[in-house]
């Protein structure tokens, strides 16, 4: 039970960035892709941990940081634009994603049943994602365009965020 629990709070955060995208065309899609990455990170985090640790434990966190800092003054830019905001899938669910590789090397110290927490990672990696991304593209309807500055604003905070831990 603990290994399960472990995998659906590893798939938590995916609700705080995918709410907050309201132009997503394939839904399903970027769901699919991000549960199959919240499975493939803990696998390599498992496999590969021991020897990536230091790298991790000293990089993680600015590519992360990096990455969310990019969306964010991308959405940022493209807010005074009429046009919709077209992020690429496979960049958002990397972004989504990443946080479980090290997550899982944590994991893979304390001996958690690795097939159990992937598979639970995974599938709860799909729920979030894609009830996130229906809540989101509703809150288009009533937020319109000032969406895309909430969200750009809170991104940049969760980079500089994720900087200082």
């Amino acid at each position: 039970m603990q290994v399960i629990l472990a995998g659906i709070l590893t798939s938590i955060d995916v609700i705080g960035l995918y709410v907050l995208i309201p132009n997503v065309r394939y839904k399903f899609f970027l769901s699919v892709w991000t549960a199959a990455l919240h499975m493939l990170f803990p696998l390599l985090g498992f496999e590969l941990g021991s020897y990536l640790t230091h790298f991790l434990l000293e990089w993680g966190q600015w590519v992360s940081s990096i990455l969310l800092f990019g969306i964010g003054m991308h959405l940022l830019l493209f807010s005074q634009k009429n046009e919709k905001v077209t992020i690429s899938p496979v960049l958002l669910a990397v972004t989504a994603s990443l946080d479980t590789f090290s997550v899982s090397v944590s994991f893979g110290m304390l001996n958690l049943e690795e097939t159990i927490f992937i598979v639970s990672a995974g599938a709860s990696a799909l729920i979030c994602s894609y009830g996130s991304l229906v809540i989101a593209n509703k809150s288009q309807l009533l937020l319109g365009s000032k969406i895309q500055i909430i969200a750009g604003i809170i991104f940049i905070i969760m980079s500089i965020l994720a900087i200082q831990q």
